[in-house]
């Protein structure tokens, strides 16, 4: 298994109750398929540049292991997501 980073970039318009709920859904989802470390809140930030219309949104940082076959699986998840405006999953170093 190898650790990833995956930073999410969700709309503003997301409340607190529906990002905990994004929070648990690839929670459990990459638990299923391996193990989070950590997800980290890191709140409303000004985006460099407008997405769909937003110039602010709430990112969400989260480390996990993972088997790299699982990797296409969740990106596909975040693309289908509608409240998700950007997503990048990186590989660490080990």
């Amino acid at each position: 298994m190898n650790k990833y980073e995956s930073v999410i970039i969700v709309d503003p318009k997301v409340d607190e109750a529906g990002l905990k709920t994004l929070e648990e859904r690839y929670t459990k989802m990459i638990n299923e398929h391996g193990k989070v470390e950590s997800v980290e809140n890191q709140g409303l930030k000004t985006l460099a540049y407008d997405i769909k219309k937003n110039k602010e949104a709430t990112y969400l940082l989260v480390n996990f292991e993972a088997e790299p076959s699982f990797i296409a699986e969740l990106e596909r998840n975040y693309r289908i997501t509608d409240e998700i405006l950007k997503f990048i999953v990186v590989k660490k170093e080990a």
